[in-house]
């Protein structure tokens, strides 16, 4: 009786025996169906053998799922990200499934699939671009890492349709992955146009289940030539791949913060080295750890410091004080000024807060008491249509109050401003503007992002208000002034990478000004215009800033100058989370006993101490040698799961972005 070794999609550590019925053929990559605890799942084959140690009580697999085999490459990319991260087999190996085919009707046409734009050949190179797009092809048929650091408007996206279009012409699959779903539209129409006789699909988790399905078979076929794609594309077989890219390979959004705790760019360039072909990883300002990788010769280093259009310049960057009487709804009056000169002159301008909402919270004038989230230890945001408190981590909403909770002063302030309380402001100090609010709340539905960003190119639209959704990737001809409020919140942040953070998401939507023949300006409101990420936006010189961040963290021993794994705890109670951290430090200490190539400290509660009615902890390791804390790591898993309290959560977070 032939058996096969099952990883079910479970956080169990062993994989599952089940015997194969007579006339199926399993085999290693089958994706089948089988049952686990009486309910059916789908589960990936590891192995066949002959036998197995557990005899009569196995169970049968049910059938084949009717998913292509997986190819061994993707196999072994799953056995790496187990192997690597600390993650379960079985939920290692349902990254590679896709979801399941229904019957569906056909799909709406998307804003970018009705796009009606004529196919357009690709811009004639600069010298930069040229130079960037030599790069990468010298490396064409092997593997090589390329740092493509452009400027934005630089044509980074130009070079990167060149490259896929040589990949293509030689029969090859190109893989693009972008941070977030909203770059999709845009891009898709702009591979379309430039490549509009490649087959080119998309997978990303917004798309109907069967749609994904369909796309996802395309590219395990080899019929799809460019596979356009968030993080999950990482993980789709792509039987004929030539060539990778990883656009804004900076963005944290490539990072699964739960479950699979994976980097996206980093399996990029796994995979890339596995298949022996050339990878991208492209930014106006790129990670510290790929900064590093450049400068130590891991990594080419391609650089376009100029932008592509020839009549565009980098935007001129003016700092305006916040302090002072004349600051009215939260602008100065230097940037009123200069959104009423863009209104003149029939010029785009984009209002620039991080902060979704009304105000960030809501505090009682005589008792100081501020509006909290009963589940999370965050303040509950000011929301308006309708007036209610919600909590932009955990969805807790009430009822806006009518009077302090504490004292009864119906006197309540909303404290700082939001999205929603800058259109209010904007649309009362220019009120025959056309404005547009950007954020999450305004682009639920499906198309809503795509739709806008048409509005925009049209010239529907005067003054955009938005977050860091508009901050990269868009290219707006008629946007000619940026103006930035509320970044020195940032400032305050006890994240080692905050102002790693800040200054790419300044420099980034800085760019969005001035990328076609109309002089930019970006106007920052800030308190501290001399700080260092400041002094590196007002230069426009990234490298300088990211030389300075790197001796930094050579000195404190901080990413990528040291490796980090955190060990994140969670419970209803806190007693629990405590009692599981101690133990768990201790039990780290003595496996590091006489090795001090890994330092453990001491448990901590995590930055959000309390999160949807859990309290969090944290215990962090760390090593100058990456093989060593890989090495110690499996032992201090499988520690902590011989030991572990069934009340308490806990995950370990290899190179965590955040802690």
């Amino acid at each position: 009786m032939a058996i096969a070794h099952v990883a079910m999609p479970i956080a169990a550590w062993q994989t599952f025996d089940y015997w194969i019925p007579d006339g199926l053929d399993v085999a290693r990559g089958d994706v089948v169906r089988a049952r686990l605890a009486n309910r059916a799942a789908l589960g990936v084959v590891i192995d066949v053998d002959a036998a197995s140690e557990i005899g009569e009580r196995l169970q049968p697999i049910d059938a084949l799922s009717g998913i292509p085999r997986l190819p061994e490459e993707v196999m072994a990319l799953a056995a790496f990200v187990s192997a690597y991260y600390q993650a379960a087999p079985g939920l290692a190996h349902a990254l590679l499934v896709p979801p399941p085919m229904r019957a569906r009707k056909p799909a709406a046409k998307s804003a970018a699939q009705m796009e009606s734009d004529p196919p357009a050949a690709l811009h004639a190179l600069n010298a930069a671009q040229t130079n960037a797009l030599d790069a990468i092809l010298g490396s064409s048929g092997t593997f090589a890492v390329t740092m493509l650091h452009g400027v934005t408007g630089s044509g980074k996206t130009d070079v990167y349709l060149a490259a896929a279009t040589h990949a293509v012409a030689r029969g090859g699959q190109v893989l693009i992955l972008v941070p977030e779903i909203n770059l999709t539209p845009q891009f898709e129409r702009r591979v379309q146009r430039a490549l509009p006789n490649v087959h080119t699909v998309t997978l990303h988790s917004r798309l109907a289940a069967g749609a994904r399905r369909a796309n996802w078979n395309a590219a395990a076929s080899g019929d799809a030539q460019v596979v356009l794609s968030t993080r999950l594309g990482v993980f789709a077989p792509l039987p004929h791949l030539a060539l990778i890219v990883v656009d804004e390979e900076h963005d944290d959004s490539f990072k699964q913060q739960d479950g699979v705790r994976y980097h996206a760019r980093d399996l990029a360039v796994w995979r890339a080295q596995r298949r022996n072909v050339p990878i991208v990883l492209g930014s106006a300002t790129p990670s510290l750890e790929t900064w590093a990788r450049a400068q130590g010769a891991r990594y080419r280093h391609a650089a376009m410091p100029e932008r592509a259009d020839p009549r565009a310049r980098l935007p001129a960057i003016r700092f305006a004080p916040l302090r002072g009487a004349d600051v009215r709804d939260g602008f100065t009056p230097a940037l009123r000024e200069a959104i009423s000169a863009r209104l003149a002159r029939h010029e785009q301008s984009l209002i620039f807060v991080n902060r979704r909402g009304y105000a960030p919270s809501l505090k009682c004038a005589a008792c100081g008491w501020e509006s909290e989230c009963t589940r999370c230890a965050a303040r509950l945001v000011v929301h308006h249509e309708p007036d209610r408190l919600r909590c932009h981590h955990c969805g807790h909403a009430e009822p806006f109050p009518r009077a302090c909770p504490e004292c009864g002063n119906v006197d309540l302030l909303p404290l700082g401003f939001g999205t929603q309380r800058l259109e209010q402001a904007i649309r009362a100090a220019f009120p025959g503007a056309r404005v547009a609010r950007v954020d999450r709340d305004t682009t639920r539905n499906k198309d809503a992002f795509a739709t806008l960003s048409k509005d925009v190119e049209d010239q529907a639209i005067d003054i955009l208000i938005g977050t860091q959704m508009l901050a990269k990737g868009h290219d707006f001809r008629r946007l000619t002034l940026v103006g930035v409020l509320g970044a020195d919140n940032a400032l305050y942040s006890a994240d080692f990478r905050a102002t790693e953070r800040l200054a790419a998401l300044l420099m980034q939507v800085a760019g969005r000004a001035g990328r076609a023949d109309r002089a930019g300006e970006v106007i920052v409101q800030t308190d501290f215009p001399g700080h260092a990420v400041y002094r590196a936006l007002a230069s426009h010189d990234y490298a300088r800033f990211a030389a300075e961040l790197m001796r930094e963290r050579e000195a404190a021993q901080l990413p990528p100058s040291s490796r980090i794994a955190l060990l994140v705890a969670e419970a209803h109670a806190r007693a629990d989370v405590d009692r599981f951290l101690d133990a768990a430090f201790d039990r780290a200490q003595s496996l590091c006993d006489g090795d001090a190539r890994v330092q453990v400290f001491p448990p901590v509660p995590a930055a959000m101490a309390r999160r949807r009615g859990f309290e969090r902890g944290q215990v962090i390791a760390q090593s100058d040698e990456r093989k060593a804390l890989l090495a110690f790591l499996p032992r201090w898993r499988e520690a902590l799961t011989t030991t572990a309290s069934a009340r308490v959560r806990w995950a370990l977070d290899v190179d965590p972005v955040s802690f």
